[in-house]
Formats: structure tokens, C-alpha cells, sequence
């Protein structure tokens, strides 16, 4: 029997106050709840961006950074991040560390309203990605300033809204890799 992924819904202070399925959580009154955000790079320092799913019901088709998703209730958000970077991507994850601690957005795409609290983490990963298809539709590995470079050429429509924030933010608090 699969276990229904649950989501922890947060008030305006990051503090739980309760859970609910991922099937609901989604839409055009989406609750605030906790997710995360990491940026993952290989040794040779680049980053893995991923291209979502156009199966995914949030954001489908656009580019992102490595991994995003949400901690299940009691779950770390390190724990979280390795183990969604196993299932979407089949890699393993070290090194993780806050990058953006106090991240939080709000953004709509297409009736569907992302609506989180999520710290943003940098981390290293290991082993060569392959994609679960219906979480990813395509993986590149680019040096931070060609990242950058895509980002600012292909603009809002192919990059997700929190990616193309994160990295300036990343960027302003000085924790960009050297290009």
C-alpha cells in the first residue's frame, strides 16, 4: 500500500498547524504551507537544473533549479531534500546548508497558486541523475553563470518564479559559486 504524501500546513509564523494531502493542497486557494528549495551541484561545481514534468499539476514544462518539494510532518528538511532528489532524480545529496532560511512566495500559474514557506538550500550531489519522467522531463548541468545567462534569455515563461528569485537572492547574499 502506497502512503498518502502529507503536507504541513503553517500560519503566518512558519508554525504547523496541521497536514494535509498533497492531492489537496494545490489550487486556487492554496493554504500556507512549509516546502523547500535546493540547489544542488556536482564536484566539478556546477548546478543540476531540472526541467519539471509537464505531467506535474504546478508549474508543468518550466525549468528549475534541482529539487524542490515539501518536508512531511516531523520530517527534517535535509531528510526531505535527500529523499526527493532519490525518488525525482536518483542521485544522493550531502553537504546541504541554508542558503535562504526566511524564503517564502506566493506565485499562480494557469488557476494553480503556489503559496510556501521555503527555506533555500545549496548542497552537493553524487551519482549520475535518472529521472522519475513524472517528475522530470529533462536535467542539464550548467557552471552559475550560464544558469544565469539561460535564466535572463529565456525569461519568465520557461524558468518557475521562485528559481529566477532565488538565484538574485543567492546571488545578493554573496553565496553564488565563482563562474
Amino acid at each position: 500500500m502506497v502512503s498518502q504524501e502529507l503536507i504541513v500546513l503553517v500560519d503566518e509564523n512558519g508554525l504547523s498547524i496541521g497536514s494535509m494531502p498533497k492531492a489537496e493542497v494545490h489550487h486556487g486557494e492554496t493554504p500556507l504551507h512549509r516546502a523547500f528549495s535546493a540547489y544542488l551541484f556536482d564536484d566539478a561545481g556546477r548546478l543540476l537544473v531540472t526541467r519539471r514534468s509537464v505531467e506535474k499539476q504546478t508549474f508543468p514544462g518550466m525549468w528549475t533549479n534541482t529539487v524542490c518539494g515539501h518536508p512531511g510532518p516531523g520530517e527534517d528538511d535535509a531528510d526531505a531534500i535527500a529523499r526527493r532528489a532519490r525518488f525525482e532524480l536518483g542521485v544522493e545529496v550531502t553537504d546541504v546548508r541554508p542558503a535562504l532560511p526566511g524564503y517564502r512566495y506566493r506565485a499562480e500559474f494557469r488557476g494553480v497558486v503556489e503559496n510556501e514557506i521555503c527555506p533555500v538550500y545549496l548542497g552537493r550531489f553524487s551519482g549520475s541523475p535518472t529521472p522519475d519522467a513524472t517528475e522530470v522531463g529533462e536535467w542539464e548541468l550548467l557552471d552559475w553563470a550560464a544558469f544565469r545567462r539561460r535564466q535572463d534569455a529565456e525569461g519568465d515563461e520557461a524558468w518557475s518564479p521562485w528559481c529566477r528569485e532565488q538565484a538574485l537572492l543567492i546571488e545578493a547574499a554573496g553565496l553564488a559559486p565563482a563562474a
